[in-house]
């Protein structure tokens, strides 16, 4: 086991214990990890949800790594939605998905953002100097070694031969929200996120979007998690690709993938 996923286990076990007296509180609510770029839309979509099933439900967000590392430790979490495939994989390999409840959800596209009252122009593109244009300060992230966005930013500083310059002027978050909060408040000249999040902060603005073959395809998949007793899971995974859930989704910026059916 190496040095991050140990890191990953304490960090979940912390959380862990943090959240769980609250679960304790209310077993039957119906609780959704997903990963924090979803916020926005989520937040948006399970009140109705909530309303129309009359039943209670949570989310928490966070990294994909890191709620997958919560969920393999007991959290208990009904449904995962991932921003990855990866880490969706990990749970699979390990019995910890309901069979059959597991689809491509999602799609989304990674993008160069700057503050919004900062004055730049950058074309995406091989050897574009993205670390000259940084100057003294730095580039929002989340952790390249295993946060998604993270993991995608690092597939296209590398495959646009610019990682070497790069890396030195990473400032990595703990997730994408965090990554897109120290843009925000003027603490990164620029960052990488994607660019559902670029478009819930109006304080950042996009300076141009990555190439889609830069990097691995961004696929949100969604299952229920194989431990949960909760006959809502199902249903809230399927309300995701109902008409209301889709329309936020859409107007977030979010792709709904053709193959977005049970597996």
């Amino acid at each position: 086991m190496n040095l991050f996923i140990k890191w990953f286990v304490a960090s979940g076990l912390l959380l862990l214990a943090a959240t769980a007296p609250a679960a304790a509180q209310s077993a039957s609510k119906l609780v959704v990890f997903a990963a924090a770029s979803m916020q926005t839309a989520l937040d948006a979509i399970t009140p109705i949800f909530v309303q129309q099933k009359t039943t209670a439900a949570a989310v928490s967000y966070g990294s994909s790594a890191i709620l997958a590392k919560q969920i393999e430790q007991g959290a208990p979490a009904d449904v995962f939605i991932s921003a990855d495939v990866k880490w969706m994989d990990y749970l699979e390999a390990k019995k910890l998905l309901a069979p059959g409840t597991r689809r491509n959800l999602l799609g989304n596209n990674l993008v160069l953002v700057a503050p919004k009252d900062q004055d730049v122009y950058l074309k995406i593109k091989p050897g574009f100097d993205l670390a000259g244009a940084a100057g003294d300060g730095k580039i929002a992230v989340c952790t390249v070694e295993s946060c998604p966005a993270g993991i995608y930013a690092k597939e296209a500083f590398q495959k646009l031969g610019i990682w070497q310059k790069v890396e030195p002027k990473l400032a990595q978050a703990g997730n994408v929200r965090d990554a897109l909060a120290l843009v925000a408040r003027g603490e990164a000249r620029f960052g990488i996120v994607y660019a559902t999040d670029a478009k819930a902060e109006p304080r950042v603005k996009v300076v141009d979007t990555f190439p889609a073959d830069s990097h691995s395809p961004i696929i949100y998949p969604v299952a229920v998690v194989a431990s949960s007793k909760n006959p809502d899971a199902a249903v809230y995974a399927a309300f995701l690709t109902s008409q209301a859930a889709v329309k936020i989704l859409t107007a977030q910026g979010f792709t709904i993938l053709s193959n977005a059916v049970t597996r």
